[in-house]
């Protein structure tokens, strides 16, 4: 079965990579101090992936025309952004957007 120890070797060295990959930023940063201006500029990384992950499922990719838009992740976003500037809390953001975007799908069929 030398591709099954294959298939098991490959699970558990991705899986220990994917873990060390984000255990090792936390515990060099304990030892070290990183300045102001590094701090501030990893505060808008957190921006720049949300917003990312929000354009790639609003707009639909055409080759050669520009990109029409999903309505209905488009009209579920609108409640999400919302609940986001006001409430500023990830957990009532996901609730609302989970919800919004099933009452879309459910009304759109």
């Amino acid at each position: 079965m030398p591709s099954f120890n294959f298939v098991l070797l490959t699970i558990v060295g991705t899986g220990v990579v994917t873990w060390l990959s984000r255990i090792i930023p936390f515990v060099v940063l304990k030892k070290f101090q990183l300045s102001k201006g590094v701090i501030e500029f990893l505060s808008f990384v957190p921006i720049a992936i949300m917003s990312a992950l929000w354009f790639e499922n609003i707009f639909v990719q055409h080759i050669g025309h520009l990109p029409s838009i999903e309505w209905g992740n488009f009209l579920a976003s609108l409640p999400t952004v919302a609940s986001a500037m006001i409430s500023k809390n990830l957990l009532v953001i996901v609730i609302v957007g989970v919800i919004s975007l099933g009452v879309i799908r459910l009304l759109m069929g």
